[in-house]
């Protein structure tokens, strides 16, 4: 308990009901070890957070990417509730060191497990959920998630080009090009870096390992300038 309370102390984090937060640590090989003094282990808070994870990043999602389709809004928000994702946010989050394991578990490396540093995510935001609520999550998920969306963490499921060429022809803004400025490194392991432009102004740069990548990120960055207040 010491170390959780560690984590929410440097993390700007409080409980109201700390039972809860203990919970969402607790895996079901505890509750087996431990049942005279413990009846319930995360799996019911599993669930409910997979729930307001959805809810919360559709909504993030929806807002923060007016020109994306349906179909790739939840190519998107799949990339982001994937198990390798919620396990990269739970090991920057360091939630392995406060999992409250049973013997067996411990000793076949349970706090590495990626199933379950998965579930152990997803349980932790049900807790906040229940103890204060879909703004506080929210929040917490501005600090951990958000800002990987936007720096293109989850790039390879989007077609930003797309969404920029679909965004200039709703605004009716005029015409849009792309150049290459810059092509250096060996042939084995070449840089590309491109601009995108809008009518012959630029309006976004992007680095990436071919051309086509390059654009991508040309465009995200130019998206970004048109679409953020």
């Amino acid at each position: 308990m010491k170390k959780l309370r560690l984590f929410l102390e440097k993390n700007g984090l409080f409980y109201n009901d700390e039972s809860l937060l203990i919970k969402a640590f607790t895996h079901s090989s505890y509750v087996n070890e431990h049942r005279q003094t413990i009846s319930e282990d995360n799996e019911r808070l599993e669930f409910l957070g997979d729930a307001v994870l959805e809810l919360l990043i559709s909504n993030f999602l929806f807002n923060t990417y007016p020109s994306m389709k349906e179909g790739d809004l939840t190519k998107l928000r799949a990339a982001i509730v994937c198990e390798p994702s919620l396990v990269s946010f739970a090991n920057e989050l360091k939630f392995g060191e406060f999992i409250f394991l049973g013997r067996g578990e411990e000793s076949t490396g349970g706090r590495q497990r990626p199933a379950l540093l998965a579930d152990v995510f997803e349980a932790f935001i049900g807790s906040l959920y229940l103890d204060q609520g879909l703004d506080r999550v929210d929040r917490f998920l501005q600090e951990v998630v958000y800002p990987k969306v936007r720096e293109g963490a989850f790039s390879h499921v989007m077609d930003f080009k797309s969404q920029l060429q679909e965004w200039v022809q709703r605004q009716n803004l005029g015409t849009l090009s792309y150049e290459v400025v810059l092509e250096k490194g060996p042939a084995h392991n070449k840089a590309f870096i491109s601009n995108v432009l809008l009518n012959g102004e630029k309006l976004g740069t992007g680095q990436g390992r071919t051309k086509k990548e390059s654009e991508q990120h040309a465009a995200q960055q130019a998206l970004q300038g048109l679409t953020t207040p």
